[in-house]
């Protein structure tokens, strides 16, 4: 690969890491600037008016200008935002700077709903398919392209639904939520697939926003909406969704929300199919790196970890404390020399 000439090697530290196995070291992926000043990654790439080519080109750029270092991975992420599931039955996208959203439209609730995808070229689903098609077919050999940020089960129908109406629904009508969150998760293997398909990744792999290469079927998992929703209800709807979701995944990593979601660690730890945990503490709130407890129960129930917010320096500090199956931090740093140094000092136990 052009922008990574040690994907070789790269590939191998992954496949030590899903196997639960420890080369010489826990992973990083690190990034720093080649010239001395950073370069912003192309974010919701051609969303709008649906061209890709100069975004592509600035990603280039972007990699071009950058040193990746030991697992980090030149990639492209092709996204419509973060309800763009919900899009791909029907919903319009509304863009603002760096976002998007999705109009609530299914404002007559359930009653006569056929939930299916809309595959029509002009769709969302298809825009996003044709999107990464036109990637992959420009990286090629150059840098990859992620598999996209989609959130389904009821993170879906609270973007179509609208969250506050879904929290009623759930109680006036909750064999009409479970009907529709079961025909969501069902789209789950055909949108993974036509993704999958688009991007050539059974032959390049798979990656996305979790910095996780897979040779097989990978993606990140989420429920946002499960922090509305008490541990007895998210056993109910989230963790039968999860699991669905996870099933016909060969890896998966889940991206764990807010300290609102807490009281559903332990279901959600149980799950035997989600590999990785991402513990997102939420604003305001103490980083990952004051949630040491938390980590070492997640990892005792034999998750791996993606740790995305501690510095170089307290990389150095606090790694030992953790077991290095299956960890894996992301991270910038200033310079290529820092970067070497990191992973230099990863490999001291």
């Amino acid at each position: 690969m052009r922008y990574k000439e040690n994907f070789e090697e790269t590939k191998r530290y992954f496949r030590a890491f899903w196997a639960g196995e420890v080369l010489d070291r826990p992973l990083a992926a690190v990034t720093a600037p080649l010239n001395g000043k950073a370069i912003p990654v192309p974010y919701l790439a051609g969303a709008k008016d649906g061209d890709f080519l100069p975004w592509l080109r600035r990603f280039e750029t972007y990699a071009e200008n950058t040193y990746f270092a030991g697992e980090s991975l030149p990639a492209f992420d092709v996204s419509l935002g973060p309800d763009q599931y919900a899009a791909f039955f029907g919903g319009e996208i509304s863009f603002a700077e760096g976002t998007t959203w999705v109009k609530p439209f299914w404002d007559d609730a359930w009653e006569g709903r056929e939930i299916k995808l809309d595959t029509r070229p002009g769709g969302a689903f298809g825009r996003l398919i044709s999107g990464i098609k036109a990637a992959a077919d420009y990286a090629a050999g150059r840098f990859l392209v992620n598999m996209a940020d989609l959130h389904g089960n009821l993170d879906a129908l609270s973007a179509a639904r609208g969250p506050g109406n879904l929290c009623t629904d759930l109680y006036d009508c909750p064999e009409k939520v479970e009907r529709a969150l079961d025909a969501v998760v069902d789209t789950d293997p055909s949108v993974i697939g036509g993704i999958a398909a688009a991007g050539d990744m059974d032959r390049n792999g798979y990656t996305g926003w979790a910095p996780t290469y897979c040779e097989e079927k990978f993606a990140v998992l989420q429920c946002d909406f499960s922090c509305m929703l008490s541990p007895e209800m998210a056993r109910k709807y989230v963790i039968p969704a999860l699991e669905h979701e996870a099933s016909h995944l060969k890896h998966s990593v889940y991206h764990y929300d807010g300290i609102n979601a807490l009281g559903h660690m332990d279901d959600v730890l149980a799950i035997k199919n989600i590999d990785v945990i991402q513990w997102v503490p939420g604003a305001g709130n103490p980083r990952t790196v004051e949630w040491m407890e938390l980590l070492k129960k997640i990892q005792k129930a034999g998750k791996g970890l993606w740790l995305y917010d501690w510095t170089a320096e307290e990389i150095k500090r606090h790694y030992r404390e953790l077991k290095p199956e299956g960890l894996i931090f992301s991270l910038s740093v200033p310079s290529p020399k820092e970067a070497d140094e990191l992973i230099k000092c990863l490999r001291k136990r």
